[in-house]
């Protein structure tokens, strides 16, 4: 099946959007500070099933060690030492999980903003077009009365006044 020359312009556009996204993720991704890089290094590290059976491996072979008869005792039960170490290690990497997880916060309320622009952009258009459309049927005399919807739809949005509205919506909830 051919495509038209509509759905390749779209394509073409589709794809324009997507690098256009793509190169500001990867300049957010550049610009992160050692901290973030390390924090997600270990985060993702941690993320993977390998990080488990590492630690299986360890513990077992630690707790084996521990309790054979023949072997020397490092760390005998109740396994103080170990419990240390396992504690100290929960420590850094809830920190180096907080810190990846403070980056991407950042990150999504950065694309939040843009969406919110961009939402807002589109809302302003509509409304001018709204405005433009309203003049031209008026003035083609297909508009013989005012519509009280196309009114308050022509209406500047304020998204103070939504937000105000969601608020007390949810008030009640």
């Amino acid at each position: 099946m051919s495509q038209t020359p509509a759905r390749m312009a779209a394509g073409k556009i589709i794809r324009r959007n997507v690098e256009r996204i793509r190169s500001m993720e990867r300049w957010s991704k550049r610009n992160r500070s050692m901290a973030d890089r390390v924090a997600e290094t270990v985060a993702r590290f941690c993320g993977h099933m390998g990080f488990v059976w590492v630690h299986a491996v360890l513990f077992a072979l630690w707790i084996g060690w521990n309790t054979m008869p023949t072997l020397p005792r490092f760390d005998p039960y109740p396994f103080t030492f170990l419990t240390l170490c396992v504690s100290l290690e929960a420590i850094f990497l809830s920190s180096f999980i907080l810190i990846a997880q403070n980056y991407e916060m950042r990150l999504t309320e950065r694309r939040t903003q843009l969406d919110l622009q961009i939402n807002l952009l589109a809302e302003q258009e509509n409304t001018k077009m709204l405005v433009l459309l309203q003049a031209m049927a008026r003035k083609m005399g297909a508009l013989d009365e005012d519509d009280p919807e196309i009114a308050a739809l022509a209406e500047a949005v304020r998204p103070e006044t939504i937000s105000q509205e969601i608020e007390e919506a949810y008030a009640g909830a």
